[in-house]
């Protein structure tokens, strides 16, 4: 077997090839399946030049894994745990066409982390990365520490497997959910025919704010744990009963999942221009995920400033910004490369279940409503009654650190810092379709949800053990530390605004430096004003 030193990786890598570390084994990922890749080709660039053990193992079943080794080349030469290289995508850099791309530029908040911004001078751009592109900042984190943690989250994942936790309850668990979600169905159906609309409209609504937990379990294999069988379910229930697309979840799902709370990297924190939850967002942060410029501008400014009073407002109309996703998602994979799963049988019954979805929704309900007055109000009822699952969905992670702390960090540390778990009794876990439970969810994504309350409890003592905060918040608690972030923030957008403005207008690189500094020094301010708060019990 050919064993390979950091440097033989880094030449590599800067060629163009795609390596990763899984289980002390260099995978050779081709192009081929860069593009075939089930779970998007994002989820493998990020963890070029780094070990995604822990990664690998959480979101694949024991049929995937070992093909996994079919990509081995050989494995690392020097002892001790990989010191991870920083992946080319975190720098800003994509191979196109076998060549080189700089898509953004990298901007250091502080001397530990690597956020992305617009290339605003592409003459100074180097043709290709370097040595130093691939070296990650000095890490305030120990690699040693780092590795012990993920040696510990391998035993408490076969502690889980053990506890047969990934054997699905369909009865006990799905089965009151079922009930559920044809009992709304038919309220909705029966309140419609005897034209009490406002009644149905809310009932339809639930119903789909209750189905949509389901569609996420089934975008995790969290149900039958076969990726044909899942992804037909959920598309039955989110493109034809939904009107919303699964394969645009999953792609952004999988990325929130593996790069959580990065602001450049992670698609489910970035919501410009109606919500920043840190000062980062002010410096027109690079989106890896949209590929472009998230562009902190008059309205982002006008909306930040607000953005505490008008968070539920903005969820209740949250659904809509789910369809503009969707289609457009649909759209582009119009022209991609088929994938191993799927290939083009799912894109096509999606475009199919879309267009019958707004045949039943538009042509029969919202026409049967009578007037166009009374089909708005039928339409703002039905998607409002779904804003919990959006709040729901913020909770975990809107108030938790933002800081990138390098390739270094270990998978479960990760997920521990930022993501939180809100309290709620069992009974009523359905409200929030063990979402609440995210911590564990985070952790082992495949887990089917009526699994995790007991999860949850191996996760606790695995923290503990391993010296790891695990935050855990009352609901009322959990809205009020959403509510005091996006208020903090908005509250440093009147200081910042001229200086942000500077950074658009002035082609000074001193200028701009000038700038990403007293940004980077109010980010730190805000950072220390936040660890000094504590889960509450609330």
């Amino acid at each position: 077997m050919v064993q390979f030193t950091r440097s033989e990786l880094c030449t590599r890598i800067l060629e163009g090839q795609h390596l990763i570390i899984y289980n002390r084994n260099v995978l050779r990922i081709p192009p081929s399946w860069l593009d075939a890749h089930p779970g998007g080709s994002l989820a493998l660039l990020h963890f070029v030049g780094r070990d995604a053990t822990s990664e690998i193992d959480a979101y694949h079943n024991d049929q995937i894994l070992p093909m996994v080794n079919r990509y081995s080349i050989g494995t690392l030469s020097e002892p001790g745990p990989w010191n991870p290289l920083l992946p080319p995508i975190a720098a800003g850099w994509a191979r196109k066409d076998g060549k080189w791309s700089s898509e953004a530029a990298t901007w250091n908040a502080d001397s530990n982390q690597v956020f992305l911004v617009a290339n605003n001078s592409p003459v100074l751009q180097t043709p290709a990365p370097t040595i130093e592109t691939l070296t990650p900042l000095p890490s305030n984190l120990s690699l040693e520490v780092q590795e012990q943690h993920s040696a510990a989250y391998k035993t408490l994942h076969k502690r889980v497997i053990d506890a047969g936790l990934y054997n699905t309850p369909y009865l006990t668990g799905y089965g009151p959910e079922f009930v559920r979600y044809i009992s709304l169905g038919l309220i909705s159906a029966y309140a419609f025919q005897h034209n009490w609309l406002l009644t149905s409209a809310l009932a339809l609504g639930l119903m789909w704010h209750q189905l949509m937990f389901f569609v996420h379990d089934l975008g995790h294999l969290g149900v039958t744990g076969n990726w044909n069988i899942d992804r037909i379910i959920s598309i039955i229930v989110a493109d034809f009963i939904g009107g919303l697309s699964i394969g645009w979840w999953s792609d952004n799902h999988n990325v929130h999942h593996l790069v959580t709370n990065h602001p450049s990297h992670d698609p489910d924190i970035e919501h410009l221009p109606f919500f920043a939850i840190s000062p980062k967002f002010f410096s027109n942060l690079y989106s890896s995920y949209y590929k472009r410029v998230m562009p902190f501008d008059s309205a982002s400014q006008f909306f930040i400033r607000l953005q505490h009073y008008l968070f539920y407002v903005v969820m209740a109309f949250a659904r809509f910004n789910l369809y503009r996703l969707s289609y457009a998602s649909m759209y582009s994979k119009i022209f991609e490369k088929r994938r191993a799963r799927g290939g083009r049988w799912a894109v096509g019954l999606e475009f199919i279940g879309v267009a019958f979805f707004w045949w039943w929704f538009g042509g029969i309900v919202l026409r049967g409503c009578g007037s166009w007055q009374m089909a708005l109000a039928y339409v703002f009822v039905s998607h409002a009654a779904t804003s919990p699952l959006h709040v729901q969905i913020v909770l975990s992670h809107f108030g938790m650190s933002t800081d990138d702390l390098g390739p270094v960090e270990s998978f479960p540390d990760r997920q521990l810092r930022t993501t939180m778990d809100v309290k709620c009794p069992e009974k009523w876990g359905f409200i929030h379709g063990g979402l609440h439970l995210q911590v564990a969810h985070h952790l082992f994504p495949r887990l089917p949800r009526h699994n995790l309350n007991k999860a949850s409890l191996m996760v606790k003592e695995f923290a503990k053990e391993e010296n790891l905060t695990y935050a855990e918040f009352g609901f009322v608690s959990a809205n009020r530390e959403v509510i005091g972030v996006l208020r903090e923030v908005a509250g440093l957008v009147s200081t910042l605004g001229q200086q942000v403005k500077l950074v658009a207008e002035v082609a000074s690189t001193e200028a701009k430096e000038a700038v990403n500094k007293k940004i980077a020094q109010q980010e730190a301010a805000f950072t220390r004003s936040r660890s000094g708060i504590s889960p509450s019990n609330i």
